[in-house]
């Protein structure tokens, strides 16, 4: 029998207008892997805060190693073996992979105690040779991927040698591949009796590298079961504590005239020669894997990228988009897929994050002032409507969850009322129940005779909601096919061929 290394018990964590966690407990073992499930919202990454000590808890007790212990920032926690890697990456941007991994602890030599650079190289070498990542450690983080930066603070927690290791939505940047060597290394820090907490929202990984799983629900413990003991429905009702039904919601109307046409669209580097066209009420999905062009074709469509070649046609009309304002404009909406770094006004409220979009909306042309009572009037209807966990619109919206910050860019752009929506990954990092709402509220705006185009990694995704599916690899339209007749076996096949 394994062990307990942690225990939490009667943990309580109050902010102002909302207590995020109410009498909740948490049990860690040495050598095994612990999910952490709940909707967005729900506790779980201000438990784990409160265990790293970046909050300071209410009430409640933590005891490691058998000992009531009292953590007073992370330097406390990770001096004591506690690490965590956080959802959102902060690296420095434009230092090495050597640097980021012993900032603050860099090695140092003579009696300057001046940093010695070449042990600080040898080292990360060492380390990420036994990690298995082929990586320079002189390379600045600048260079690398997102998945890549995930990896190297992968390996920055485990250069602290934790007995305890906080995972916080590790996969939601990695190619199926990145996901299989993050779980064998998950599989050697268990056997070194290492005790892992995984927080995720998909499902097979929780099922595929979990010992454990503990399930929150607004910030109240709902309970723990063995993975091996439990199932995807029972773990469903637990969280979101009612039947969702069918995950994905039937059509709602059949699509009409052509809106958008793309007529060989290329950028150069990115993609070529891409056609096709998007009718009323109908949801295009675009599948490829990693590095297909994906996000680069919308990106140019909403004017962000500058095309090189081609037309892009709206409602019959040949329209230049050169930015993104020409796109608004021309009733275009482009929910990002990096929301932190591209979508969010991070140290905005929630007001102003949901109607900086349309603000010429709400402008009188005389006296050129805005109307803030309407503004705020429609923002907030806009968030309820999306269910939008806060106690007010002056929440600072970096205080959100990320399922909830989601929420806040769609209302900003339902709020323009757009005929065409782009949504990239517009599930990533994102509950059971809030997708479901998102589903819905996908076919809800088909039944009004929108358009979207969404890009998903997740092919169950694109194939339940798409009415039909473009297939991109490398930069080329490989493919199209109607969303009902897919199959991953088939998006796969068109892909690589």
């Amino acid at each position: 029998m394994s062990q307990v290394l942690l225990e939490m018990r009667g943990i309580t964590k109050t902010f102002p207008g909302v207590k995020a966690l109410d009498n909740v407990q948490l049990t860690l073992k040495e050598g095994r892997v612990m999910a952490l499930m709940g909707e967005n919202g729900a506790g779980k990454s201000t438990l784990m805060k409160v265990m790293f000590g970046i909050y300071e808890r209410d009430c409640g007790t933590i005891r490691y190693k058998g000992e009531l212990v009292e953590f007073h920032g992370a330097k406390e926690s990770l001096e004591a073996g506690i690490s965590m890697i956080h959802q959102e990456l902060s690296p420095v941007l434009h230092r090495s992979i050597a640097e980021n991994i012993w900032l603050g602890r860099e090695p140092l030599k003579g009696p300057l105690k001046l940093i010695d650079h070449d042990k600080m190289y040898r080292d990360t070498e060492e380390l990420l040779a036994k990690l298995d990542l082929k990586l320079d450690p002189r390379i600045h983080m600048s260079e690398l991927t997102v998945a890549t930066m995930q990896m190297v603070e992968i390996a920055k927690a485990i250069s602290y040698n934790s007995k305890i290791i906080i995972m916080d939505e590790p996969t939601s940047a990695l190619t199926d591949k990145e996901v299989d060597h993050l779980f064998e290394i998950i599989e050697m820090l268990k056997s070194r009796g290492v005790a892992v907490v995984y927080i995720s929202h998909k499902m097979d990984e929780i099922f595929r590298i979990c010992d454990d799983i503990t399930v929150f629900r607004d910030g109240c413990y709902i309970g723990e079961r063995e993975a091996k003991d439990t199932n995807h429905d029972e773990l469903v009702q637990m969280m979101v504590g009612r039947d969702l039904g069918d995950v994905f919601p039937p059509p709602t109307a059949k699509p009409g005239k052509t809106r958008l046409e793309v007529k060989n669209l290329s950028v150069d580097g990115a993609f070529s020669n891409i056609s096709f066209k998007l009718h009323e009420g109908e949801i295009l999905g675009i599948a490829g894997l990693v590095g297909a062009g994906r996000t680069e074709l919308i990106e140019t469509l909403f004017g962000v990228r500058q095309k090189d070649y081609g037309e892009i046609w709206i409602n019959g009309e040949n329209v230049e988009i050169r930015t993104p304002q020409d796109a608004i404009s021309h009733k275009m909406a482009f929910l990002t897929e990096d929301r932190r770094h591209s979508g969010l006004y991070l140290m905005l409220d929630i007001f102003a994050n949901t109607s900086i979009a349309h603000l010429d909306a709400y402008r009188n042309k005389v006296v050129n002032v805005l109307d803030v009572r309407k503004m705020r009037s429609d923002s907030e209807n806009h968030c309820k409507q999306l269910q939008v966990k806060t106690p007010h619109m002056n929440e600072t919206i970096d205080n959100l969850s990320g399922g909830n910050q989601q929420k806040v860019l769609l209302a900003r752009w339902m709020l323009t009322k757009p005929d065409i929506l782009f949504l990239d990954e517009p599930t990533r990092g994102i509950d059971v129940g809030a997708k479901s709402e998102i589903y819905k509220l996908m076919r809800l705006l088909t039944g009004m005779g929108k358009s979207l185009v969404m890009i998903s990694s997740e092919l169950p995704e694109v194939m339940g909601m798409s009415d039909r599916i473009l297939v991109m690899h490398e930069g080329k339209l490989k493919g199209a096919m109607d969303g009902h007749e897919a199959t991953q076996e088939k998006i796969m096949s068109v892909a690589l061929t």
